[in-house]
């Protein structure tokens, strides 16, 4: 799939980070300058620079000269996307590789999230994801019964199992985000390569079907050198004031 200019123009500057060519704290050119450069007119440049900013990649604006303040890649919550296809909207190139997959009763921590009854059959699977070949994300995620079955007639190495669930007739409508901080527990450790109480950013995931039914709970635990996460917010009429506080959920 080929880039517009603007994506074009946005994944060289990120393309500079990974490479160690902009560092945090360094300047961009100016937007004549990225105009000469890319032989474009200043709207795919600014629309470039909208983007990185909107990830968190970038600060500045308002007169002020464009700074990086990020070296890991901002994954959004304002579209409902599986990691493999975030991966693939920023031009890079996912990976995964199943350590679990199994069917088991369910415990407190399951029976709580995906409200069924203690005790009864749910799927849970665990992966490490890759992104471009390097380690970036620790995935356990529980399924109700119905749909995790699906799994066992998937390789679930092979690609995203969200895009082969949906082929099965599975309906992903909603999903709510709870965005933290935790300590690399041993099985972090050793899948991510990192010390055991290393920080790692945590994002819990509930997805729910068109009628509110909960399909699935993800308990991921990204590097944060790899990836940070990014929230895009309007204001409408019936909301003043959004707020963000310690502990709270995002609705997304």
């Amino acid at each position: 799939m080929s880039m517009t200019l603007h994506e074009a123009i946005a994944e060289s500057v990120r393309e500079q980070i990974r490479r160690g060519e902009l560092s945090v704290g360094d300047a961009l050119p100016s937007e004549a300058e990225f105009c000469d450069r890319w032989k474009a007119s200043r709207a795919p440049v600014r629309q470039a620079l909208a983007t990185l900013r909107s990830e968190g990649v970038i600060t500045g604006g308002r007169g002020k000269p464009p700074v990086v303040c990020a070296s890991s890649l901002g994954q959004p919550f304002d579209t409902l996307l599986s990691y493999s296809a975030w991966v693939h909207s920023i031009g890079r190139t996912p990976g995964q590789r199943t350590l679990e997959l199994a069917l088991r009763p369910a415990d407190e921590v399951a029976s709580a999230n995906l409200h069924v009854d203690a005790g009864a059959p749910v799927v849970h699977v665990l992966r490490l994801r890759y992104l471009d070949g390097e380690p970036a994300m620790l995935e356990r995620s529980m399924y109700v019964e119905r749909v995790g079955r699906l799994l066992f007639d998937f390789d679930c190495d092979s690609g995203s199992q969200w895009t082969y669930l949906q082929s099965r007739g599975v309906r992903f409508a909603t999903a709510s985000h709870v965005i933290d901080a935790v300590a690399a527990d041993p099985v972090d450790a050793r899948n991510l390569g990192v010390p055991e109480g290393a920080p790692l950013l945590r994002q819990r995931r509930t997805t729910r079907d068109p009628d509110g039914d909960v399909l699935e709970f993800h308990d991921d635990r990204y590097l944060p050198r790899a990836v940070s996460f990014t929230l895009n917010n309007t204001i409408d009429s019936r909301s003043a004031l959004a707020r963000a506080t310690p502990g709270s959920a995002l609705d997304l």
